[in-house]
């Protein structure tokens, strides 16, 4: 049987309009419902992806270096957007919490289900572009190097729309189609 999945990366109120929010991201919510509501009906195995990161996350590495504390488990930040939680809720759809930009998890959730090559398709959109949305496309082309991925362009945002174009190019670049 050949199976289609889409990840959601990241569509968690700090992203969206809380601590890393931008207009560009706001923009895009209500495209990304109707995306996952329309691979809902079209069969695909949905499963959301949700950076996770505790008090001490000034500590780390990526704290160092991007010194905003967000997505905090279990703030409001951390959630998933209202309109996402509902559908999540509804299909009691997979959610992986991942401590960085990539989920080896996710990765390794993936190849666990391909048996035989069965994945057929892995699409992807969320947030942001340029950062957790292409590190976890280039895990998976890794993971499943048969499985067509693209990635729904008109339903993710970069950190800057510049920032967000350069992601395109660079997975486009490693054999991900761009719609």
């Amino acid at each position: 049987m050949d199976r289609k999945v889409l990840v959601v990366i990241d569509m968690q109120n700090d992203f969206v309009d809380g601590a890393l929010g931008t207009k560009e991201a706001v923009s895009i919510v209500p495209f990304v419902v109707d995306k996952v509501k329309e691979l809902i009906s079209d069969g695909y195995e949905v499963i959301f992806t949700k950076d996770t990161h505790d008090e001490e996350y000034l500590s780390t590495q990526e704290g160092n270096k991007l010194p905003v504390k967000h997505c905090i488990k279990p703030s409001h930040g951390w959630e998933l957007i209202k309109e996402l939680q509902d559908i999540q809720s509804q299909y009691n759809l997979k959610v992986i919490e991942k401590p960085g930009f990539g989920s080896m998890e996710l990765a390794e959730y993936l190849k666990a289900k391909d048996r035989q090559n069965a994945i057929k398709e892995v699409a992807f959109l969320g947030l942001c572009t340029d950062i957790c949305v292409v590190c976890n496309a280039l895990l998976i082309k890794a993971a499943l190097p048969e499985s067509l991925l693209k990635v729904y362009s008109d339903c993710c945002a970069g950190v800057s729309p510049d920032a967000h174009k350069a992601a395109l190019q660079i997975m486009a670049s490693c054999q991900v189609e761009i719609i």
